[in-house]
C-alpha cells in the first residue's frame, strides 16, 4: 500500500478507534437510559436531540470546511483568528436570542413542565460551537491523537455526570454527613440531568482546548467575512438539508404516526423506540465519522496531484468493502446486540436496524462522493442536492409512516440516502471526474445484503455458521482491498 495511503488510513484508525471507544462507552448510556426511562421519556431526549443535529449545523456555519479550504489556499493567512471571531460572535448573539425566547419555544414543543431543557439545550449548542475550529485545527495540522484525547474525555466526563446526576447523587443525599448535596439535586429532575451531563462535559472540552487558542485576537476583516461566507453558506444550507435527512424521522414520527398504531402506545413511545433502534446502527456511523474527521483534510492536500482521481477511486473501494464487513457483523448479531435495549419495549424496533445500516453506507458512499463539488468551488450543487435528498425525505415520511411506522421512517432514509448518492456521482462526473469502479462497489453492497437475507433465511439458529460466514466474507474483503491498493491505476 503505497505511503500516503497507510497515512490516511492509519489516521482513520486513530480517529475511528477513539470514536469507537468513546462511542461505546457513551453507547452503555443506552442500557442506562432504557433501564431507568419508559420510552415517553426516551423519546424526549431523542427529539431533543434531533432538534440540536439540527441547529448545530446553523452554529458552526459551514466553517469546518471552510478553515480547511482557505488555510490549504492561503497558508499565510490567519484564517483560524478569522473564522473563529466570525463564529464566536455570530452564536453568542444566536444564543442570547433563542434564550430570550426559550418559554416561547417550551410552549410550542410541550415540554412546559421541564423549563429548563430548552435553555440547557441551547448552551449545548454554544458550547459545541467553541470548539469546533480548534478541532478542525487538530485535525489540519494532523494531530489525530491529540484530538482523539480530548474527544474521548468528553465522553468519559459525560457519562461519569450522567452515573453521578442520575445514580448516584439521589443515593448521597440521603446518607448523613453528606446533606450538602442537596443543594445541587433537584428531585424534579430526571431527563434534565442527561441534558445537563452534556453541558458540564462540553464547557470542560473548552478548557482542554484553550491550548489550540493561543495567540488567539478577535479578527473582525470584512472583506475575509465575505469570503468565508460566499463559500460556507451552501455549506450550511446543504448541512442543514442534510440534518433534515438525518434526524426528521424521528421529529415526523411524533406528528404522522396514526393514533392506536401500536396498540394505544403514544406516538411519543415509537420516537423512544426507534431512537433507541438507530442507536444500534452507531457502529456503521463510527466508521463513516472516522473516515470524514481523516479524509477531508486529506483529500484537500492531495486535490493537486494528478493521481488524485485515481487515488479517491481506490478509497472508496476500500471505504464500501469495510462498511459491508461492518453491516454483515451488525445484522448477524442483532439477536444478541438487542440486549442491550434493557427493556423489552425498546426491542420492538429492532428489524429496521438492517435497513438503517444499509441507509448509512450510502450516506457514507455520498460523503465520499462529495469531494467534487468542494474541490471545484461549486458548494451550491452540493446545497442542490441535499435539497432534493431533503425533499425526498419529507415525502417518502409522510407517505410511509402512516403505513409503516418506525419503519416506514427507516425505508425513508435509505431512499433518501441512496437517492443523493447516485445524484451526486453523475453530477461529479460531469464536473470533476473520478473513475469510480460502480460495478465492483455495487457488486460488494448486493453481495452483503444477499448473505444476510439468505443467512437470516437458512442459518438464523446456527451462530457457528453465522460466524464462518461473516469470517469468510471478511477475508475475501481484506483480499479483495489489497489488491485495489496494489495496483498502481487500473483499479
Amino acid at each position: 500500500m503505497p505511503g500516503i495511503l497507510k497515512k490516511l488510513a492509519s489516521q482513520t484508525i486513530v480517529y475511528g478507534l477513539s470514536s469507537i471507544l468513546g462511542r461505546f462507552v457513551n453507547y452503555l448510556l443506552v442500557p442506562f437510559y432504557t433501564s431507568i426511562f419508559i420510552p415517553e421519556e426516551y423519546g424526549i431526549i431523542t427529539e431533543i436531540y434531533a432538534y440540536l443535529a439540527f441547529l448545530n449545523v446553523v452554529y458552526v456555519f459551514g466553517m469546518e470546511t471552510t478553515f480547511f479550504r482557505f488555510s490549504s489556499l492561503e497558508s499565510k493567512e490567519d484564517h483560524f483568528n478569522k473564522i473563529q471571531s466570525f463564529l464566536l460572535i455570530f452564536t453568542s448573539v444566536l444564543s442570547l436570542v433563542l434564550l430570550l425566547f426559550s418559554p416561547n419555544l417550551n410552549q410550542i414543543l410541550g415540554y412546559q413542565i421541564k423549563p429548563m431543557i430548552i435553555p440547557i439545550a441551547i448552551l449545548i449548542l454554544w458550547s459545541d460551537s467553541l470548539v469546533a475550529i480548534p478541532f478542525a485545527k487538530l485535525r489540519k495540522l494532523e494531530k489525530p491523537m491529540r484530538f482523539a484525547m480530548i474527544k474521548l474525555a468528553n465522553i468519559y466526563i459525560n457519562v461519569i455526570f450522567n452515573l453521578f446526576f442520575l445514580l448516584a447523587l439521589p443515593i448521597l443525599v440521603e446518607i448523613k454527613g453528606l446533606g450538602f448535596l442537596k443543594a445541587i439535586y433537584n428531585p424534579n429532575f430526571n431527563i434534565e440531568y442527561v441534558f445537563l451531563s452534556n453541558l458540564f462535559s462540553n464547557l470542560i472540552t473548552f478548557f482542554l482546548t484553550l491550548p489550540f487558542w493561543k495567540n488567539f485576537t478577535i479578527t473582525i476583516n470584512k472583506e475575509s467575512f465575505q469570503k468565508y461566507l460566499k463559500y460556507a453558506a451552501p455549506l450550511m444550507v446543504m448541512g442543514l438539508a442534510g440534518m433534515v435527512n438525518e434526524v426528521i424521522d424521528r421529529i415526523l414520527l411524533k406528528e404522522l404516526l396514526p393514533n392506536n398504531f401500536y396498540n394505544g402506545k403514544s406516538s411519543l413511545w415509537a420516537v423512544g423506540v426507534y431512537g433507541s433502534c438507530y442507536k444500534l446502527s452507531i457502529f456503521m456511523s463510527l466508521a463513516i465519522q472516522a473516515f470524514r474527521f481523516a479524509a477531508e483534510p486529506f483529500f484537500f492536500a492531495k486535490a493537486k496531484d494528478k493521481n488524485a482521481p485515481d487515488l479517491y477511486a481506490k478509497i472508496m473501494l476500500g471505504f464500501v468493502a469495510v462498511c459491508t464487513i461492518i453491516f454483515l457483523a451488525v445484522s448477524l448479531n442483532l439477536d444478541y446486540l438487542q440486549y442491550l435495549l434493557i427493556k423489552t419495549d425498546f426491542r420492538k424496533g429492532i428489524h429496521v436496524v438492517p435497513i438503517l445500516l444499509v441507509a448509512n453506507l450510502f450516506l457514507g458512499i455520498y460523503y465520499n462522493l462529495s469531494i467534487w463539488y468542494k474541490l471545484s468551488n461549486k458548494t451550491y450543487m452540493g446545497m442542490y442536492i441535499s435539497i432534493g435528498g431533503m425533499l425526498i425525505t419529507l415525502i417518502a415520511n409522510w407517505i410511509l409512516i402512516p403505513k409503516l411506522g418506525i419503519h416506514g421512517a427507516a425505508w425513508a432514509t435509505l431512499i433518501c440516502y441512496c437517492s443523493m448518492a447516485f445524484t451526486s456521482y453523475l453530477l461529479g462526473q460531469r464536473y470533476y471526474f473520478v473513475p469510480y469502479k460502480i460495478v465492483k462497489i455495487m457488486f460488494l453492497i448486493l453481495l452483503s445484503v444477499a448473505i444476510f437475507y439468505f443467512s437470516q433465511k437458512y442459518f438464523n439458529q446456527f451462530i457457528f455458521i453465522r460466524f464462518l460466514i461473516l469470517t469468510l466474507y471478511t477475508i475475501f474483503c481484506v483480499f479483495f482491498i489489497e489488491i485495489i491498493f496494489s495496483r498502481k491505476n487500473n483499479i
